[in-house]
């Protein structure tokens, strides 16, 4: 019984409605030993979902007959986990899909209401600060629950900069900017830092830029938009001399030296100093994005306001895409179920066939097993039969290996080989239980 219990409790997916419901109607020890953890594990699975636990001293005033008020269980936050999976993944709360506004007036935020600096940009500078380098000279942090924020170390200020008050310029026209919420399914569009974009000039050249482990995003109500912001690379030409690139146009005058240390020029992407706004659809079945790019460094300033203006316009056009593609989603998904159980249909009426075919096989070859046993049976009677009039020695010698003979050759009972044979209904219920096993282990 015992191990029953254990074996249940290792698949345990308990909602947070019910652990609600449990810790606040018996002691936090009770419900543990429930689940076979110990209270200290059960408390912290509560803190992880957001269940409130009854505070100390709550289960004496109780015994004593009063009745201390609970805690109300707070609604869930797109990517709280929804139960405790002792097993596999917990479901998590989803966002809710992108909706068109009902009203389109938009809750303006006064600037005296926002902080100087957003917070999802408190503490990043220290984050770049001896941070490590790509090929190309942009910072890589080591941490990367950070803003989407790609630049090198000349440049790094003044994109915190541009990033502070496109995200405060967000907020004010009463939209927020935060990091995904854990497990929505939403993508980051891929950075291409090169002003000029093409084809890599190296055929086995891969990026080495860093990326964060969730897209920054701006909604605009139930509408996500991916905002990232990155500084441009050029081509130009470098020497390499001493481990290093340099451009030929902030060289040094050389002057002439008897020995040189070995240098060569070549064309080279690195940064601009210019940045590059890119705002992007993160829903899989939405392709949209936009930049905005400073043809000259400190361009953005006068243009963040048109920029979030021009987003916010967009926000009608992609609820129409992304209704167009869960639409196309569906009927793609409805294709597929159609098929599968086409390909259900014809792989049993393909088990149909071979059934009935194998019977009739089967009951032929026991048919003619069943005439060869007869015939021997046969040979044995008329042996039996000639035996009678043999001489009483003689008799005894042929019964006697007669007897050995029957042992030596299968039964010629017709209705066990009958009862032993399988129908197609049979033999196709047997197919499907073996089908049905298979597909469990």
């Amino acid at each position: 019984m015992g191990e029953n219990k254990a074996n249940s409790n290792k698949d345990t997916r308990v909602s947070r409605e019910q652990l609600y419901e449990e810790v606040w109607a018996e002691p936090m020890t009770t419900v543990a030993l429930k689940y076979e953890v110990s209270s200290s594990f059960m408390a912290r699975i509560c803190t992880r979902l957001k269940v409130p636990r009854p505070q100390r001293g709550y289960w004496a005033m109780y015994a004593t007959g009063k009745r201390p008020k609970r805690q109300p269980l707070p609604e869930a936050c797109p990517g709280d986990e929804l139960e405790w999976a002792r097993s596999g993944y917990a479901r998590i709360a989803q966002l809710p899909p992108p909706q068109a506004p009902q009203d389109s007036s938009v809750t303006k935020r006064r600037s005296r209401g926002l902080p100087k600096q957003h917070p999802l940009l408190v503490g990043f500078k220290d984050q770049m600060t001896g941070a490590g380098e790509s090929r190309e000279g942009f910072l890589k942090p080591r941490k990367y629950l950070l803003p989407d924020i790609i630049s090198s170390k000349e440049t790094i200020d003044r994109a915190i900069e541009v990033a502070n008050m496109l995200y405060l310029t967000f907020e004010r026209g009463g939209h927020s900017v935060v990091f995904v919420p854990y497990g929505q399914g939403m993508q980051r569009q891929a950075v291409d830092e090169r002003e000029k974009g093409g084809r890599r000039k190296e055929r086995y050249y891969t990026t080495d830029l860093w990326s964060p482990a969730r897209p920054t995003a701006a909604f605009i109500g139930t509408v996500a938009f991916g905002v990232t912001i990155y500084e441009m690379s050029e081509n130009v030409e470098v020497e390499y001399q001493d481990g290093k690139y340099t451009r030929v146009s902030e060289l040094p005058v050389k002057k002439s030296r008897r020995y040189e240390s070995y240098s060569w020029r070549s064309m080279q992407d690195l940064p601009s100093g210019r940045l590059c706004v890119q705002i992007y659809s993160p829903y899989h079945r939405v392709a949209w994005m936009r930049q905005w790019r400073e043809s000259k460094a400190g361009d953005f300033p006068q243009k963040l306001a048109g920029l979030v203006k021009e987003v916010e316009a967009e926000v009608v056009n992609i609820v129409k895409r992304f209704e167009e593609g869960e639409r196309q989603a569906e009927i793609e998904r409805q294709r597929r179920e159609e098929e599968r159980r086409a390909q259900a249909r014809e792989a049993a009426e393909r088990r149909r066939i071979k059934a009935i075919k194998d019977s009739r096989e089967e009951l032929a070859e026991i048919i003619k097993a069943w005439a060869k046993a007869k015939r021997i049976e046969d040979f044995f009677t008329d042996v039996e039969r000639r035996a009678a009039n043999l001489e009483a020695e003689q008799k005894a010698v042929v019964l006697e290996r007669l007897a050995l003979a029957r042992t030596m050759v299968d039964t010629t009972d017709a209705l066990s080989w009958l009862a032993s044979w399988q129908t197609p209904e049979e033999r196709n219920a047997a197919s499907d239980a073996a089908g049905y096993s298979c597909n469990i282990w």
